[in-house]
């Protein structure tokens, strides 16, 4: 249950990412003055993570451009791999030397083998359910800037229950993270992880202004959302419910609203490939930065660069290493890819 202090360590370099006329302005303001030090090697995060939350099949295609209707797009690049946020969290979470586990449900078929296989290949535990309805499979369509539009259903991910976690399972546990799901499962496990004095976050992704999740929330210590999720949030009284609520800016950064304190870090200057997945690696990188006990803005250094190195490559999943992180954030400057 003990987490080895991982963050010991001053951090510097021009943190900017946001585009247009006033990103010099965004570079002054948001950039952070801490000073470089040397270090000895980062040493392993003995961080036992809970990932619950939907496990999907996903299928990557590139296009040239989104077609409006009646249009057509060229294809430029075709993948599969597994996905779904709780999947993509704890696949950033092993990267960074965690111990996670993925709690969700998957069909009796190809995809779902697969999806299996993925995860145990990255080093990730799973409980994964198994449903008579087939995995769900989501289609993620990339354009020429990296922004993503999804098409899919639900298929099997919603089939898993609190009940399926056993209840030592959880106990051991340093950490519960919620990614969008069965806002009554979601419920349960998080009462049930407040119960057992475990942290509980909360990421529910796009459906937030769509389901009633404020039973979650009133167990959660950290709520992950975007800027039109955030807007929801706010306008529903959510964010008083939550200590932490962390806004994900996308190309701009990122915003921490701790209690009274608003912390925010502009991020880095990177040329995004495909944005999925990218807000799972960032809530990866927040929560074990935020663990070790360090200042905030360092937390979202960290996060922010998880995210944008999850941006630089093609798929929801990226598998994430401490060395990655600590040149972007040291350098302001993405490392060189082969």
């Amino acid at each position: 249950m003990l987490v080895r202090q991982l963050i010991g360590r001053t951090l510097s370099g021009t943190v900017t990412m946001c585009a247009g006329p006033f990103r010099s302005v965004l570079n002054m303001l948001h950039r952070p003055q801490w000073e470089t030090a040397m270090i000895a090697p980062l040493p392993a995060v003995d961080m036992r993570v809970i990932c619950a939350g939907h496990v999907n099949w996903d299928v990557t295609l590139h296009v040239d451009h989104l077609p409006k209707p009646d249009g057509e797009g060229r294809i430029t690049d075709r993948s599969q791999s597994s996905g779904g946020s709780a999947s993509n969290a704890a696949v950033a979470l092993a990267g960074l030397d965690a111990d996670p586990l993925v709690l969700g449900s998957v069909g009796r078929d190809d995809h779902g083998t697969m999806a299996r296989r993925e995860l145990a290949a990255t080093g990730v535990e799973t409980l994964l359910i198994e449903s008579d309805e087939a995995t769900a499979v989501k289609y993620l369509i990339v354009d020429e800037n990296g922004d993503v539009a999804v098409l899919g259903n639900d298929g099997a991910n919603e089939a898993f229950n609190a009940s399926d976690l056993p209840a030592e399972t959880l106990a051991e546990a340093d950490h519960l993270h919620l990614t969008g799901q069965n806002p009554t499962t979601a419920a349960t496990l998080a009462r049930d992880a407040a119960a057992a004095d475990v942290p509980v976050s909360f990421d529910p992704g796009r459906r937030l202004p769509y389901r009633d999740y404020s039973s979650v929330l009133s167990h959660a210590e950290i709520l992950f959302c975007n800027d039109r999720e955030a807007d929801h949030a706010r306008d529903s009284g959510l964010f008083e419910t939550v200590p932490t609520v962390v806004v994900k800016h996308g190309d701009c950064g990122a915003t921490a609203h701790i209690g009274d304190q608003t912390v925010t870090n502009a991020g880095y200057p990177i040329e995004s490939v495909d944005t999925a997945g990218a807000g799972d690696a960032f809530a990866a990188g927040y929560l074990l930065a935020s663990a070790q006990e360090t200042d905030p803005e360092r937390a979202l250094a960290v996060a922010n660069a998880c995210g944008a190195l999850a941006a630089q490559s093609s798929g929801a999943r990226t598998t994430l290493d401490w060395e990655s992180v600590w040149e972007l954030v040291d350098s302001g400057q993405p490392p060189e890819t082969a």
